[in-house]
């Protein structure tokens, strides 16, 4: 959905990583679905791709609040 949802907004991953403030690599991920998105990148992403109703509860659904720089085990290491 995240790579229609982008093509049709003609944007290129790395447009796309840029405004929504993350690495293309982890665009890559999400597209793939090798990774679950933060709820703030989730969000992100709703605006950046202009998500309609249905898509962005999708991706909002998806998402994970513990992902990232803030996980549990980030901070416990």
């Amino acid at each position: 959905m995240l790579l229609a949802a982008r093509n049709r907004a003609g944007l290129s991953q790395s447009a796309v990583a840029t405004a929504a403030g993350v690495r293309r690599a982890y665009i890559t991920k999400l597209e793939s679905s090798a990774r679950c998105p933060s709820v703030a990148v989730a969000q992100a992403l709703c605006v950046v791709l202009a998500l309609d109703g249905d898509e962005a509860a999708l991706l909002l659904g998806c998402a994970v609040d513990d992902a990232g720089h803030n996980h549990p085990a980030r901070t416990a290491a």
